[in-house]
């Protein structure tokens, strides 16, 4: 864990606000030895990912508390130097870096506490193969055992969605072109050719009942593939900040998407995350309705 005050070179790279920065230099101020041996105990499993591409265990610590925050501040500086001598540009280590302190923020968002949101999720962030290329993420990895039914060769692109506005389709378009460029430049050593999606927002609901949006817009990007998954815990936790189907009465019906959510529940009805691929190659048109 560091010692002493957070440096501004630190926190300009995870994109601490104010309120987080004070939060973690008044943590660190006054943790305890536990604290201390929890918060190296994340680091080094994060240490353990770092440049792996059949990562270890995931590390474990209290969920989102302080000690991953403390562990992303000392592993986070580590990350972009490895980043550097791969050959990323400092604008894409600074972006993909950032999403520690959305993910902070998010936190704070949802439950009024300091701590990260998703906290397994930080393990991906400070990886060293996760990155940010505009609207999208990108990170890139060995083929997992449900495949599309194209050739992949080793290597695949998965494809995330941070929660940073609107999936407007030419900052989609500009992404996907962006990774083209990146990954072989980058990563010359993994050539990839397949980029792959797995997420509720391809779930085929959503474009049936939302057509024209740009959810179903991105949606038809990619070809499904394999069995979807019932899991409406995505779609709660993206669009309320809730991971628990309690309660629903009291969550916001002001938007579209929101009351679709909420509706196919009480219907009874399941949201799905559903695999979908896309060539590289293609190129994703700035409007895909």
């Amino acid at each position: 864990m560091i010692d002493g005050p957070i440096e501004p070179a630190v926190r300009r790279l995870l994109d601490l606000d104010d309120d987080s920065f004070r939060a973690a230099q008044d943590w660190l101020a006054t943790a305890t030895d536990a604290d201390r041996r929890s918060a190296d105990a994340v680091a080094d499993g994060m240490r353990a990912w770092l440049g792996s591409f059949e990562p270890a265990d995931r590390p474990s610590s209290p969920a989102g508390g302080p000690a991953w925050v403390a562990a992303c501040l000392a592993v986070g500086p580590e990350v972009a130097d490895r980043m550097r001598r791969r050959g990323v540009p400092e604008n894409v280590i600074e972006a993909s870096l950032a999403d520690v302190g959305r993910h902070i923020r998010l936190h704070r968002r949802h439950t009024g506490t300091f701590g990260v949101d998703a906290p397994w999720w930080m393990t991906e962030v400070l990886s060293g193969r996760l990155f940010q290329l505009g609207r999208l993420q990108f990170g890139i990895g060995v083929q997992g055992s449900v495949r599309p039914p194209v050739g992949t060769g080793t290597w695949v692109l998965h494809v995330h969605i941070p929660e940073s506005g609107p999936l407007d389709p030419p900052a989609v378009a500009e992404s996907f072109a962006r990774a083209a460029e990146f990954f072989p430049t980058c990563f010359p050593d993994h050539p990839v050719s397949v980029a792959v999606c797995s997420s509720w927002l391809l779930d085929p609901y959503l474009a049936e009942h939302l057509p024209g949006s740009n959810i179903a817009r991105f949606a038809r990007l990619f070809t499904p593939y394999g069995e979807p998954m019932d899991d409406e815990n995505d779609a709660l936790y993206f669009v309320f900040g809730r991971r628990s189907t309690e309660r629903l009465d009291e969550l916001p019906r002001r938007s579209s998407l929101q009351r679709l959510i909420l509706d196919r529940i009480a219907a009874g009805g399941r949201w799905q995350r559903v695999r979908g691929y896309r060539l590289l190659a293609d190129p994703a048109p700035p409007d895909a309705g």
